[in-house]
């Protein structure tokens, strides 16, 4: 029945208004219904409508939860009776609930659908079924004078749900037989009995303790959201600085992780001791840890390798990320973070604590970061939604309290996000600040522009390179010189050119980081950068070209003492050797074109070494008319020569 009527309020609407519809409940256009009565049947059932339900506010709930008290899903309810019922003019609400189908309005009055009931659960507005023994009473005289123990257990009723478990329900006393709060409250009519464990709170008691009406005011007005102006200006240029310095940390654990990868837990995922390696490597705790990590696999650049001894190893993009400006390098984060079906949150932000509240630890059934537990499906659109209620205040406006804007964005869908909607929001406006994403409470230009959609005709990428374009005038502009300092510190004035950057980067070691980084220059690092193949003069001549401050002698002095001494002692990998103390058959052997083919070299007027197995080396000598002997750790000569096969015997022969 009450699929035809709203099957008849849908053949009356316009193209225009059945079009919106089906933009707004899209589960409602798969598979194209064939008519307003199909539609109508889809749009009554209990899925179609809990789902519709997920999209209003709370002031539009609370009108849905005001018709279901006036039975408004049975028969039609004047609109002035739910004005009435809030205490507010609930006209547009109303409009907003006929726009989803939830409710139609007819000269009789308002309806709505019965599974309305279903979505919203048996007690609209935390308040229990009507009691008709109660209408034309004056309630709140009832409750004058009732005891206090009887007034805690109508209070905690009342508080929601209207419905508790006790055992005094199983017995029907009058007053004076009566002992217990609840049993004087069945007595005396003011609770409802269930059944023998169950008792419930009349709805008219409910209205009572609401001050007349279901709902306290404060949960109808939308929540107040205290902006704080900042300029898009300095915004930006915050953010951007946030933006390096994840660049930054992203390198440096892509380096890290291409020398020492880290195992995966045989259940899947990062375990505890490698987080704290990168923590301890990046000098970041362990929240900022997880979310670099996670980014990391969002973006592709690391994964779980999948070999018998699985590690999570750098990709081949990790190098075409390493080869792009820093700009690109963000946006390629951030667009990752946005899009990644994942909360990180829920890895480190479950702690148990002590006593006294002190020393939180991450909990034995917490999530490991990178493991398939911390799978969110619904993570991108959330992270969305809180980024776009921080777009909607005016550019270069910042919020002045976290909580404010998880308070509006409960407010707003307060039947999203589950028992983890208000934690989701807070990882999400602190990830997003970590990232650069966000700086100083509001939106950079790079992220607006990372929101919008796609205009017709653009794909994502075209979207992502507006993003880029906003990143790069925020961020400095990229310098090519240093200062060097007397006492072995060099200093960035701004970003470096990526080739500076790579030479800074093997020379020295990254002291501090920031608008100005800080380099340090050790006898390690020149080392370092010896080893690479670098000569002293090569650093000698980097120096005099790249820095705008004189090369301070000591300097000159560390990177030509360390030069004296490097490579003195040598090492090497053979295979196999040569020796003999005839230096006139080395030559002899040396000089012969079979040397090439066995890659000798001569280390020593009586030494040759080679990569190849002795035998192999051997046997190409004595093609060449050599005469060499094999020996052993000993000095002996030894055979060689193999032998032929073997097998085990059988155990029982015969």
């Amino acid at each position: 029945m009450v699929a035809m009527m709203l099957a008849d309020v849908l053949r009356s609407a316009s193209d225009e208004q059945l079009a919106a519809l089906l933009m707004a409940r899209r589960d409602l256009a798969t598979p194209p219904p064939a008519d307003t009565e199909v539609l109508a049947r889809r749009a009554a059932t209990a899925g179609s409508v809990a789902r519709a339900c997920e999209q209003l506010n709370a002031r539009q709930l609370a009108v849905a939860e005001a018709l279901l008290l006036l039975g408004a899903d049975t028969e039609p309810v004047a609109k002035t009776a739910v004005d009435d019922l809030l205490g507010v003019d609930a006209a547009d609400d109303l409009a907003a609930l006929e726009r989803l189908a939830l409710c139609w309005s007819a000269d009789e009055g308002v309806s709505t659908l019965p599974a309305v009931r279903e979505a919203l659960g048996p007690f609209p507005a935390g308040l229990g079924r009507s009691l008709p023994a109660l209408a034309g009473q004056d309630v709140a005289e009832l409750l004058t004078g009732l005891p206090d123990d009887e007034r805690k257990v109508l209070d905690k009723l009342a508080s929601g749900p209207p419905i508790g478990r006790t055992r005094d329900a199983a017995v029907d006393v009058d007053l004076d037989s009566a002992r217990t709060p609840v049993q004087r409250l069945l007595a005396r009519g003011l609770l409802i009995r269930r059944d023998t464990q169950t008792v419930e709170l009349p709805a008219g008691y409910g209205f009572c303790f609401g001050g007349g009406r279901s709902f306290p005011g404060g949960t109808l007005g939308e929540p107040e959201v205290r902006p704080r102006s900042f300029g898009q200006e300095s915004v930006d240029r915050t953010a951007a600085g946030e933006a390096m310095e994840l660049c930054r940390q992203v390198g440096a654990l892509l380096a890290s992780w291409s020398q020492n990868p880290p195992p995966v837990l045989k259940a899947g995922g990062l375990g505890v001791r490698e987080v704290r390696r990168v923590c301890r490597e990046l000098e970041v705790d362990e929240p900022r840890a997880v979310l670099l990590v996670e980014v990391l696999l969002a973006a592709g650049l690391v994964v779980d390798s999948g070999s018998t001894t699985p590690e999570f190893v750098p990709t081949t993009l990790a190098d075409s990320w390493l080869a792009v400006g820093p700009a690109a390098r963000w946006t390629t984060l951030a667009a990752a973070w946005l899009d990644m079906p994942r909360m990180p949150g829920l890895a480190h932000d479950r702690p148990d604590a002590t006593s006294d509240g002190a020393n939180p630890a991450r909990r034995g059934d917490a999530p490991a970061p990178l493991s398939d537990r911390l799978h969110r499906p619904t993570a991108p659109s959330v992270r969305r939604r809180v980024l776009r209620a921080l777009a909607d205040l005016p550019p270069g406006t910042g919020i002045v309290d976290d909580a404010e804007l998880i308070a509006l964005l409960a407010w707003r869908n307060p039947r999203r996000g589950g028992r983890l909607r208000d934690d989701a929001a807070r990882w999400i406006l602190a990830e997003a600040a970590a990232l650069g994403v966000t700086a100083l409470g509001a939106v950079s230009s790079a992220t607006r522009a990372l929101l919008a959609e796609p205009e017709q005709g653009e794909s994502l990428e075209d979207v992502r390179r507006r993003a880029t374009v906003a990143m790069t005038q925020a961020l400095p502009e990229p310098v090519d010189h240093v200062l060097v300092q007397a006492d072995l510190t060099v200093v960035a004035p701004g970003p470096l050119e990526p080739a500076l950057a790579d030479e800074m980067a093997a020379i020295a070691d990254i002291e501090s980081a920031g608008h100005a980084t800080v380099y340090r220059i050790s006898e390690q690092s020149v080392r370092r950068a010896l080893d690479s193949g670098r000569t002293a003069g090569e650093l000698h001549e980097f120096f005099r070209k790249r820095s705008r401050t004189p090369v301070p002698q000591s300097l000159t002095y560390l990177i030509d003492d360390v030069a004296r001494r490097h490579g003195r002692l040598r090492g090497g990998a053979a295979s196999s050797f040569l020796r003999s103390d005839d230096e006139v058959l080395i030559a002899e052997v040396v000089s012969h074109p079979a040397a090439e083919d066995l890659q000798l070299r001569r280390i020593a007027p009586t030494v040759l070494v080679s990569p190849l197995p002795l035998a192999e080396v051997l046997d190409g000598l004595r093609a060449a008319v050599f005469s060499p002997a094999a020996e052993g750790v000993d000095g002996q000569v030894v055979d060689l020569a193999p032998r032929g096969r073997r097998v085990a015997p059988p155990r029982n022969p015969g």
